[in-house]
Parts: structure tokens; C-alpha cells; sequence
């Protein structure tokens, strides 16, 4: 910004120009207003100002010499002019961080004595003067307040005006404890560097700058000293009325042996800073308010103590002990400059990373780098944010014009970017940033920027997004550096939402599968593409995906377990949603087979391993769906007879079932197989088997176990019980009412067959006379020779037919003898219906008459 146009921020009427219009410092600095005052008797005034040359602000502090003509005796004039030039070479001569700098030397003219020096924001006097006015328009004392003093006389009187320039401003804790560290090792520089005695530690010789630091200044009345430590004693001229006061030392302030016994030393100085350490915590009040008397300064100094008793509870904890030894009256027991600077209240990193800022420019490329990359970027959260426009950036400021050390600056300020407003952002911090984007830079900064680019965009307005960040990232890929390729893809990653799709597709893809092909064997530039393609892919048309991205991720190599999760959870996305192409066709033949080596990667853990699966079960599922969906559409499609086929065998009769055949009042009890034991015991007993018709024919043998024994020979393995032989099963017809059609009679019911494995309990009686009958077999009992055998009818009836009609519960046992004229007796409806029914058993019956009389 041309000085001018900085200038015309705060220039104001012609009245301070007519003054300086005489003085040759005009041709060098635009000068505007006064902002404060400073010096013995505030005799300086300080303007704002700009240099021509370079538009650099600086402050200008001017001083009138017709002010020490009114107030003084003509020939003092030249005594007090001459006091503020030394003043001026002194500064230029000792040169320190903590001393106020001096940026141009003294300019003279008739009227007027000038100079430049850094930008100050007002004197520790104007900033203690705002609390003291407010304190005064309060009512409260304006002294101490020891009895029998001056204070009760002021009092009575009214609250006097503030002073001239008196400014507001608040002072946080750490400006304190920095500003007096500050102070401390300005006069360590001079006590033991200069070899001279400061004599005028007050707060107008203290200049805040507009950083925030403490400058010490006004050495107007330096003293040397005599041997190398400075601890001794040098005679020195004590305050007097008979000089004028703006050419004598401010007398408040005082050292007590300076005023008693016209001697000084370096000590002297500790006694004057801890009075300013106790009017700093006294809103603004010194300890001693004399009031330019040498009677008045005396007599309160012998209530000193009271009063440090009375202020100590206002001074921090630490600081207290320190305190009451710098204004103890015997100078040694007041600590030095250099062992005050080691107590522990100033022990902060905060402090002495700020300490570290004052001296940057004194440092070499490495170890600015080194602080602004580690220290101040951790120290930042713990100092205050009206310290970080004030104090920090305008150092960082000048050091991001520096290419040596702009990745280390990007690192705080990054961190400050974060952490401020959008306002303060776009007013404080973008200006500079611009000229970051556009200029070269090295590798390192590059890919800082770029991998906090993110942070940057945030706050950036929209329109400066596209004219000038933007343009750095898309540069970024034409990198030849592979770390600066790396950390483009990352920022893309980072900053997709701020992208629109035309830029995506013309310009962030292509050059991301460029970048990719030509770092195939890069794992970090690999995972990174995919991360680009991840974030981008719901940006991208359907066909560039199919076109573009499919390809690339089926090329990918995917041995390490990250790059293999990077590529699922893309395939993941494609899978949520038809539009980004991923067909059930692509899935089978392309993407299942690269994926499915991959299940036995022993480099995946089981959370990876379980996200592939899961993925890949989904594959599955849509596959499943589009493919049953597709079958079952072909198969409606089919012209008849053909559409049927298929479902022919669900409708043939041979899967037809017919419901079980059942008998009213008839009741079937579980079969029951006979055990071993019974078999045998059936064998001997059973006489008529033996020499039966119906038994060798049945068994193919003499006895009617012999099959059964073939059986047990040919499978020695097989269990007894399971070769047992399967009874019939009993059956039992309820009792009907007489008058009921088919009923049988009362008291009478069909024989229980008993069943060998039946135990005695089961056994019942029967009115059925169970000796051999002498009778013809009809139906169902063989008779030869006069003896009857009764044989199941199941077993009868499957070898005349020659079916294979199941023998289970549900089978219908055709019955014997009397049994089958019971049976005969009852409707139609309860046994065979019709003519059908009686024509079976009619044909059972002769079947069987015809074999037997054969046969005999």
C-alpha cells in the first residue's frame, strides 16, 4: 500500500505539520497524529508515521522546544534540549531487543527536536494514567494514604481531569509477567554489557510497542559505572528543586540511598523497578506520590514498609518475595537484574517462546525454523489471542516472505488460520497469504499448504477459492516431485466439497489416473488416488466411472491390506446405488475374481477380512436376486407344452398322497417287534408251524424261523432286535350301540391278538376260544389236517397280489375267521364301499382256496 494511502488513515488537520513544517525529518516520514507522550515530564510527544521510501510505520517522537522556554528560565533551555539529544545517541548506541529501537536519528531545526523509532503504542505512564484518572473520579485517594501526610489537603480538593493521553488498555496476566521480564533484561544489558546505570526506571520511560512488548527507553540520565560488576557505589546528583524537573530523574521513583547519600549504583535501578512493579499491580499509584518535593519524598519513604505491606496482596504470588527484596532499603539484599530474571514467576513457555520472537532476526535459518515449526506451534494455545495478532503474526508476517523458512512459518500459522474467525481470517491474514499461492515455494511448503489446504478453504471466500487456490493445487499434479503429487491427491481428498463437478471431471480425475499410472508402485500414491477416486465418485458421470475408474481399480495391485480396504469400501459405494454402473455381469466376471484371492491374504486382520467378506457376500446377493429374477422371467417366456416341463414332476400322480384309510370304532395299537429271547421262546412252542402248510410255504423252510436264521448268518453285524420279526398289530373294534347298522352285539368283540412281546400285564381275557378249530379255512385261516393257523392277512394278501403294500400302523389288516364276519356285519361305509370292496375280498378269498387245495 502506497505511504500515502496508509497515511491518509489517520492524517488530521494542519495544526502538528505547521510545527514540524521547519524540521528536515519531514522529507523522510509522513507524520501524523499524536498518540501519546513519554519521557521526563512527558516531554516527548509521539506521533504515528509512515517512511516514505518503503511505507514502513514507525512512530516519530517530537519534541517542542518552546515548552522548556515557558515553563523554565530562558538559559535552562538549551540544558534540557541538550539532555534529550544525548538521550537519543544513547539509544542509537545500545542497541538491544528489550531497548526502544531507534530507526532514524535526530533531526533538528529552530523549533523542533525529532526522530523515528519503532511503532509505539503509548508509554507505560499514559496506559497506568487511565485507572488512576478513573480511581480519582471515583473519590478515592489519590496517595497511599498515610496519616499526617499531603494526602488528607488533596482530598478535600476535586478530582482533577485525566491526563492527556491517557489510554485504556487492559493488561492480561502474561503481559505483565512478559513485560517485566522484558524491563529486567534491558537493564541486565545495560549493567553488564553498557557498564551504566540506567538512573530513571519509571514507567514514562517505558514504551509499549504496538506488538504488545516493553521497550526501555529514556536514558537521559545514565551514569557509568566504575568496575565490571557495577555493585559499587558512584557518586550521583540527587533530585533538587533548584533544577528544572523535566531535566532531573522522576523523583517517585527514586532510590532512597541516591536521594540521602548522592550515590548509585546498579542496584539502585532493581529499587526503581520493583516500585514499578507495585504501581503496575496499585491501579496505576506509586508507592510514593513526593510531588516534586524532596521534604515530602523523605517522609513518606519512612512509611515505605506499610505501604509494600498494604500492596503485596495485589502483586502475583511468585513475584512477592521478589518484590519485597527490591525495595528493601539495604541495597544488598535487592537482587540483580540477571537473578531476577531466573525466579520462577517467569519461568513460561508462553513467555519465552514470546522472548524467542523478540530476537528471530538475530537467528539463523535453522533455528527459526526450528522454533516456529516445534516451539511456537505448541507454545500458541497458551498464549492469549490478543497476543497472536498482536504480537506473533506481524513477526510471522515478515518471515513468510522468506522461502528458507516459509514451511516452518506455515506451521503456526496454519494452526492460528484454525483457530480465528472468518473475519479476522479474510482482514489480518489473507492479504499475505495471496502472495503464498502465487509465488514459487519450496517442495516442503508446498505440501504443507497443501495437506492443511482444507483449513485454508474454510474461511476463504468463494470466489477467491477459484481465482487463487485452486490453480496452486491443480499446478501441484504437474509436480515432478513425488511428495508434492502425494500431497495433491490428499488435498483433493480434503477439500472435495469446495470442487464442482466440471473441474472433477476435466481436471481432477485425469490427473489423478495420471499421477497413478505413472506411481503404480507407490504405496502412498496409491492409497492417496484411491482416496481421491473414493471422495469424488458420486461427482462423476456413470459412464466416466465405467470408462475410467473400473479399469483403474482392476489394475491395482492388491497385496497391501490398505490398498485392498481402500478399493472395497469403493465398491461398497458402487454397490449402494444403479447409477454408478456396477452391473451384476462386471461384478461376476471382473470384480468377485480379483477380490476372492484376497480372503486368504494372511496380512488382513479380522476387521478388514470381515469388511471384505461382507462385501463381497453383497456381490453375491445381487447376483443371486438379478439371476433368479432372470431364470424365473425366461421360464414364463417359454411357448406351451414346453412352459410346463419343468413343473411336470409337482404335478404327476406318482407324488400324489391319499389320505390314510381308516375304520370307524377301530382302533390300531402300535406293533411292537419281538425281542430275541420271544422269537425263540415262539419257535418251540409253536408245534403246528412246523408241520403247516402255510409255514414252509411262508418261510421257505420247515420252520417258520428259518429265513430269519438266513437272515442273522448273512449279516453277523446286524443286531438281533433289528432282525426281529414284525407282529401284526392289534386290533381292537369299540363297542357299538346294538341298534346302530353293522353293530355287533353286546358283550361280544373281535379276539385280541396277543403279541409276544406283549408282558403279562397287557395280556387280557378273551371269551374267543383259542384251540385249534376243526373247521374249513375261510378267508382268512389255513386248515390242514384238522389243525388252523392264524396268520396275518397283510402278509397273506402282499404275496397274492404281489404289491408292496406297506406294513405300518396305518396299512388296514385284512381279519380272520369270525373276526371278518364281524367286520362283514357293518355298513358299507365303515369298511369297503360298494361292490368294490366285497369283489376284492371275494377275490383274496379264492385266490387263496385255489393255492392251498393245489397244493394238497
Amino acid at each position: 500500500m502506497p505511504a500515502a494511502a496508509m497515511f491518509s488513515k489517520f492524517k488530521y488537520g494542519g495544526a502538528p505539520q505547521n510545527v514540524l513544517d521547519g524540521n528536515p525529518i519531514m522529507q523522510f516520514f509522513e507524520i501524523g497524529k499524536q498518540t501519546a507522550t513519554a519521557g521526563p515530564e512527558l516531554v516527548w510527544k509521539i506521533h504515528d508515521a509512515y517512511r516514505k521510501s518503503d511505507g514502513k510505520e514507525v512512530s516519530v517522537f517530537l519534541f517542542e522546544k518552546r515548552i522548556a522556554e515557558k515553563l523554565h528560565k530562558p538559559k535552562r533551555k538549551e540544558t534540557v534540549a541538550e539532555l534529550l539529544r544525548a538521550s537519543v545517541r544513547q539509544l542509537e548506541r545500545f542497541r538491544h531487543p528489550k531497548v526502544l529501537q531507534v530507526l532514524h536519528p535526530v533531526e533538528e531545526c529552530s523549533e523542533t527536536i525529532a526522530f523515528a523509532a519503532e511503532p509505539v503504542l503509548s508509554s507505560l505512564s499514559n496506559i497506568l494514567s487511565w485507572p488512576l484518572a478513573q480511581g480519582q473520579a471515583a473519590g478515592g485517594s489519590s496517595t497511599p494514604g498515610s496519616g499526617g501526610t499531603k494526602s488528607g489537603t488533596m482530598e478535600e480538593k476535586a478530582p482533577p481531569p485525566p491526563p492527556p493521553f491517557a489510554r485504556e488498555y487492559r493488561f492480561l496476566d502474561i503481559e505483565f509477567k512478559y513485560g517485566i521480564l522484558q524491563i529486567t533484561e534491558a537493564l541486565s544489558f545495560l549493567h553488564y554489557s553498557g557498564h551504566v546505570i540506567h538512573r530513571n526506571v519509571c514507567p514514562s520511560s517505558i514504551l509499549v510497542t504496538k506488538k504488545g512488548t516493553w521497550k526501555l527507553g529514556g536514558l537521559e540520565f545514565t551514569e557509568r559505572v566504575s568496575d565490571v560488576d557495577g555493585l559499587e557505589p558512584v557518586t550521583c546528583q540527587p533530585w533538587t528543586s533548584r533544577l528544572p524537573k523535566m531535566a532531573q530523574p522522576d523523583l517517585d521513583y527514586l532510590a532512597p540511598e541516591v536521594q540521602t547519600t548522592s550515590s548509585c549504583s546498579i542496584l539502585s535501578d532493581m529499587f526503581s523497578l520493583g516500585m514499578v512493579i507495585c504501581a503496575i499491580f496499585n491501579f496505576g499509584k506509586p508507592l510514593i506520590q513526593a510531588n516534586h518535593s524532596s521534604s515530602t519524598y523523605l517522609k513518606q519513604l519512612e512509611a515505605l514498609e506499610d505501604q509494600i505491606t498494604a500492596v503485596m496482596p495485589r502483586i502475583p504470588q511468585p513475584l512477592q518475595e521478589a518484590v519485597q527484596r527490591l525495595l528493601d532499603r539495604d541495597t544488598r539484599l535487592r537482587p540483580t537484574a540477571q537473578l531476577l530474571s531466573l525466579i520462577k514467576y517467569f519461568s513460561d513457555p508462553a513467555v519465552q517462546a514470546l522472548q524467542f520472537l523478540d530476537v528471530i532476526n538475530m537467528k539463523d535459518p535453522t533455528q527459526k525454523s526450528h522454533f516456529y515449526r516445534n516451539t511456537l506451534k505448541d507454545v500458541l494455545p497458551y498464549i492469549p489471542r490478543k497476543l497472536w495478532f498482536q504480537h506473533v503474526w506481524p513477526h510471522l508476517q515478515l518471515e513468510m516472505r522468506t522461502q528458507e523458512v516459509l514451511a516452518a512459518v506455515l506451521q503456526p500459522v496454519l494452526f492460528i488460520v484454525r483457530e480465528c474467525s472468518a473475519e479476522e481470517y479474510q482482514s489480518i491474514i489473507l492479504p499475505a497469504f495471496r502472495n503464498v499461492f502465487s509465488t514459487p515455494k519450496t517442495i516442503q511448503a508446498t505440501v504443507t499448504l497443501l495437506e492443511s489446504l482444507h483449513v485454508i478453504l474454510e474461511k476463504t471466500p468463494r470466489d477467491e477459492i477459484r481465482t487463487e487456490v485452486l490453480p496452486m493445487l491443480y499446478n501441484a499434479f504437474e509436480s515432478s516431485t513425488l511428495q508434492v503429487q502425494s500431497a495433491a491427491l490428499l488435498a483433493v481428498t480434503n477439500v472435495h466439497e469446495y470442487l464442482d463437478e466440471t473441474s472433477i471431471r476435466r481436471m481432477v480425475l485425469p490427473k489423478t489416473k495420471q499421477v497413478y499410472e505413472r506411481n503404480s508402485g507407490d504405496l502412498r500414491i496409491v492409497l492417496n488416488a484411491l482416496s481421491c477416486v473414493e471422495r469424488t465418485l458420486d461427482r462423476l458421470d456413470r459412464s466416466l466411472i465405467i470408462d475410467e475408474v473400473l479399469p483403474m481399480l482392476w489394475d491395482v495391485r492388491l497385496q497391501d491390506p490398505e490398498v485392498t480396504l481402500r478399493v472395497v469400501n469403493i465398491y461398497r459405494i458402487m454397490l449402494s446405488d444403479k447409477k454408478y454402473g456396477l452391473s451384476v455381469n462386471l461384478m461376476a466376471t471382473r470384480v468377485m475374481p480379483s477380490l476372492i484371492p484376497q480372503t486368504v491374504n494372511p496380512s488382513l486382520n479380522l476387521e478388514q477380512f470381515t469388511i471384505l467378506l461382507e462385501v463381497l457376500q453383497e456381490m453375491l446377493d445381487h447376483i443371486d436376486r438379478n439371476q433368479r429374477n432372470k431364470l424365473k422371467l425366461d421360464n414364463l417366456s417359454l411357448p406351451s407344452p414346453e412352459r410346463h416341463r419343468p413343473l411336470r414332476h409337482q404335478y404327476s400322480s406318482d407324488n400324489m398322497h391319499a389320505p390314510p384309510f381308516n375304520i370307524p370304532n377301530l382302533r390300531i395299537e402300535q406293533r411292537k417287534t419281538s425281542s430275541a429271547e420271544d422269537m425263540m421262546a415262539r419257535k418251540n412252542s409253536a408245534g403246528l408251524l412246523d408241520s403247516g402248510i402255510l409255514g414252509g410255504w411262508w418261510f421257505g423252510g420247515n420252520s417258520p424261523d428259518s429265513n430269519f436264521l438266513r437272515v442273522h448268518n448273512a449279516f453277523p453285524t446286524r443286531r438281533l432286535s433289528d432282525n426281529a420279526l414284525m407282529m401284526p398289530p392289534k386290533i381292537r373294534i369299540a363297542p357299538s350301540c346294538a341298534s346302530s347298522p353293522g353293530g355287533t352285539p353286546v358283550g361280544s368283540g373281535l379276539p385280541i391278538r396277543r403279541h409276544s412281546s406283549i408282558g403279562p400285564q397287557e395280556r387280557r381275557g378273551s371269551t374267543i376260544n383259542l384251540s385249534p378249530p376243526t373247521g374249513t379255512l375261510q378267508y382268512g385261516s389255513v386248515s390242514r389236517e384238522g389243525s388252523s393257523l392264524s396268520v396275518p392277512t397283510t402278509y397273506l394278501a402282499r404275496s397274492m397280489i404281489g404289491g408292496s403294500m406297506p406294513n405300518t400302523s396305518s396299512s388296514v389288516p385284512f381279519l380272520l375267521s369270525s373276526s371278518m364276519s364281524s367286520i362283514k356285519s357293518r355298513r358299507p361305509s365303515a369298511c369297503l364301499t360298494g361292490s368294490q370292496g366285497s369283489g376284492l375280498l371275494q377275490q383274496l378269498g379264492s385266490g387263496m382256496y385255489q393255492l392251498f387245495s393245489g397244493k394238497s
